[in-house]
């Protein structure tokens, strides 16, 4: 195989897992507020309101999805590799997205409304399931946007997007 192959392969892959676990993240969120067994620990998010800090938030989603990461390997190793690499950075984008939309909502630039946040302050439980993205709350009619800024947002502007819980 040449290496261009290879990359494209690796490239393709890391797209696909990236797509895909945010799929799955969107659902599990669904799921967690339907499911009284699996969402227990999420409704004591909801009633505390805060995110764990990165790292944490990050270690829990490798946690559950651990196995769907390392799957590609039996196919080949470089849509392993891809597919490892597009879960892993999907992991990391996701739990800085969730603790982002906690502590700073203001900086989460690349959605037009901060849908978890959102999700959070007007108690959302059939909408804006996204946590790191909106795209699966469009596709699924799950999207309700509401005015959310207030002074209490407009306060967080001077906070930086790196001045978060980490730990």
């Amino acid at each position: 195989m040449t290496l261009l192959l290879i990359t494209v392969r690796i490239v393709f892959y890391f797209v696909v897992a990236f797509i895909l676990a945010s799929l799955v993240e969107y659902w599990m969120h669904r799921l967690m507020h339907i499911s009284h067994r699996i969402g227990k620990r999420h409704r004591e998010h909801h009633r505390r309101n805060e995110a764990q800090g990165v790292i944490w938030e990050f270690i829990d989603y490798i946690k559950g999805g651990a196995f769907a990461m390392f799957l590609m390997f039996f196919n080949t190793w470089d849509s392993g590799i891809g597919w490892l690499m597009g879960s892993l950075c999907y992991a990391a984008f996701a739990a800085y997205s969730h603790q982002l939309q906690h502590e700073n909502p203001t900086k989460c630039f690349w959605m037009k409304i901060p849908v978890h946040y959102v999700h959070h302050k007007y108690g959302m439980w059939e909408h804006n399931f996204g946590l790191a993205l909106d795209c699966w709350d469009h596709i699924f009619g799950t999207y309700k946007e509401v005015e959310w800024l207030t002074e209490k947002e407009t306060e967080q502007y001077e906070k930086g997007h790196l001045q978060l819980k980490w730990w």
